[in-house]
């Protein structure tokens, strides 16, 4: 990192929502009193073709797992965008159609070679990166399909993405960050993490695990929510049209 405080134009204050919504209802459980801080405009999208930026300084930003870097271009123009591996400040970036490939730079699909390393990835053209964003992560070039370029994602899972999307090339920076330990309860309360009680710990009143004389199962066939909804296990995945992308899956 070589700079602490963010860039003023490009910052706006994130709000504290505390797992409540319009009605001051709670409707996520553990969410609340995590430290104040400014979010960080970073461009996903990369909107500014063919000009190259200069990064300026490699930055933390608290809302992301990964390093942000921050660009100016030939205008005097500003940005943030996802810091990749190996960026150093005094480094050129730019984002073509089919720019130089190094990390950093953003280009379409179809013009990026079998095996590249690749992350910030477009799911529909023009839509800004949506895929492979947090720290350490990548995912690669495996082949061509037709309209279609065939994605290796970090989780294993093989998939068909339209060769005109973006995509940045690089492994996304801090990847020593899966090796981070919290190492106190007070960390997680300054990222607004509240404590979570077991189900088991309840009574039967407050939740389906509860209740039983001392240290008793659950006495269920399979765990549930405090609401009765089955837990552990059971598929959420409802986007059942983009299941044809999928080649293989994790």
């Amino acid at each position: 990192m070589t700079k602490k405080k963010p860039e003023k134009g490009l910052i706006k204050i994130l709000k504290k929502k505390s797992g409540r919504n319009n009605q001051g209802r709670i409707t996520v459980r553990h969410q609340g009193g995590r430290a104040k801080r400014f979010y960080r405009m970073v461009d996903f999208k990369q909107k500014k073709l063919n000009q190259e930026a200069v990064v300026k300084a490699i930055e933390y930003d608290p809302n992301r797992t990964a390093y942000i870097a921050l660009l100016e271009y030939s205008d005097g123009e500003k940005s943030y965008r996802l810091a990749p591996k190996k960026l150093k400040v005094g480094d050129k970036v730019m984002a073509a159609e089919n720019a130089e490939i190094r990390p950093g730079n953003r280009l379409k699909l179809k013009n990026i070679a079998i095996g590249t390393e690749i992350y910030n990835i477009e799911l529909q053209p023009g839509a800004g990166g949506k895929l492979v964003r947090s720290a350490g992560a990548s995912a690669s070039i495996m082949g061509t399909e037709g309209k279609y370029m065939a994605v290796k994602m970090p989780s294993g899972e093989l998939r068909k993405i339209n060769k005109e999307c973006f995509a940045s090339i690089g492994v996304v920076s801090r990847t020593e960050h899966r090796y981070e330990r919290v190492g106190g309860a007070g960390k997680s309360r300054h990222k607004g993490r509240r404590p979570t009680v077991r189900g088991s710990a309840m009574s039967p009143v407050d939740h389906p695990h509860g209740g039983g004389e001392g240290r008793a199962g659950i006495g269920l066939k399979y765990p549930k929510t405090p609401w009765g909804k089955p837990a552990l296990g059971k598929k959420t995945r409802k986007r059942k049209h983009t299941d044809k992308f999928i080649i293989k899956r994790r």
